[in-house]
């Protein structure tokens, strides 16, 4: 396989920036791929989990927060809320903000904080899954 150039950034700190040999991403309409020749496109990323192959037998994953993708000339750049890799993340934090969440969605409350929470509800479920995929 062939490697590219990718650019993975969080909003607070530069995630990842280096050769990778594929890439797989939530996207809204599921998880796509990419790999060296890609044709140039934008797409936005959900949260869940991204993996990455930075040498050619390593793949790595992390959990990812919405974003977006861009391809274009042979590089990708990712820009992501937050990027974290399974031992940075916390699962009992993890399934507090995913219960105070499930707690907000039962609540009366404007259609605004229904879909925050909705998002903060789908990336404490995407950081668990990473993480119990890293423990086992």
């Amino acid at each position: 396989m062939e490697p590219f150039q990718v650019h993975i950034l969080a909003a607070d700190h530069p995630f990842y920036e280096g050769p990778c040999y594929s890439l797989v991403l939530p996207t809204s309409d599921g998880m796509r791929g990419i790999q060296a020749r890609h044709s140039n496109m934008i797409t936005a990323l959900v949260p869940g989990t991204m993996y990455y192959q930075i040498e050619e037998n390593v793949s790595l994953e992390a959990a990812v927060s919405h974003g977006l993708a861009k391809v274009e000339n042979g590089e990708v750049l990712i820009l992501v809320d937050t990027a974290e890799r399974p031992e940075e993340i916390d699962a009992n934090r993890a399934k507090r903000d995913a219960d105070a969440a499930k707690e907000a969605l039962l609540q009366k409350k404007s259609i605004q904080e229904y879909r925050a929470a909705q998002a903060t509800l789908a990336r404490a479920v995407s950081r668990l899954r990473v993480k119990h995929h890293y423990d086992l």
